[in-house]
């Protein structure tokens, strides 16, 4: 146990698929997974272990934001022996390239945070996603027909970003959508040797406003989740 995870080592899974809401990872292991196990519910971020075509998997949710995700994946990959954590989440686009339900898949990410400085001392602002990992997810996403587009997103630690210099983002640092989570994971697979890559789904837009409900963001990301989970049971 951990002061976050109340599940035994035996319990989580070396491979790790990580939504950010426990709605949508209830959802993941009730429609996708065989002989699930409810192996955390502290704080209300649920876990679930059980078998995709006969691959153990855990699916777990992080939490909104780059520290309760800097908490999650650092504890599973140096308490729990977890090799490879596929986040998957929603985005907003940055450009008119990337529409709603686009998938994107997320080979780095750009923060303003400090949360490079505080884990590790370093003052990077850019991290990436593992190569190895990526390329699995690009040709399973061609076996299986998915226009996958892909590149750099920005990791904000303010979801109403009252200050959001949009041009700079997209025309500076080249980020083409923005979500919360993705630099601490990478962040922390790079620095404890592990591997980690994200898969997005469009979920608004700030070129035409356009955005899905609640409902839609739990329940309507099936592509996304397919693909992770066909891409995850190759390792």
């Amino acid at each position: 146990m951990t002061p976050h995870i109340e599940a035994s080592k035996e319990d989580i899974a070396p491979l790790v698929i990580m939504p950010g809401d426990p709605n949508r990872c209830k959802y993941i292991a009730e429609k996708y997974l065989t002989d699930i196990k409810l192996v955390n519910k502290i704080r209300g971020e649920l876990a679930f272990t059980g078998y995709y075509k006969n691959k153990r998997i855990t699916i777990f949710s992080s939490g909104m934001g780059i520290p309760s995700m800097g908490i999650y994946s650092h504890e599973l990959f140096t308490e729990y022996n977890v090799n490879t954590i596929i986040r998957i989440g929603s985005a907003g686009s940055y450009t008119k390239d990337l529409n709603i339900r686009d998938l994107f898949l997320a080979t780095s990410s750009y923060s303003d945070s400090n949360y490079a400085k505080d884990y590790s001392g370093s003052v990077e602002k850019q991290v990436y996603s593992s190569n190895v990992l990526d390329t699995i997810i690009r040709n399973t996403a061609k076996e299986m027909n998915i226009k996958l587009e892909e590149g750099t997103c920005n990791s904000t630690e303010s979801f109403y970003n009252q200050a959001l210099d949009l041009n700079k983002l997209v025309n500076e640092y080249n980020c083409k959508c923005v979500e919360m989570e993705t630099f601490s994971l990478f962040l922390n697979a790079r620095v404890l040797e592990k591997q980690a890559s994200c898969i997005l789904t469009i979920s608004d837009s700030f070129i035409t406003n356009e955005k899905l409900n609640s409902e839609d963001r739990e329940k309507s990301f099936n592509e996304m989740i397919e693909l992770a989970l066909e891409s995850i049971i190759k390792l």
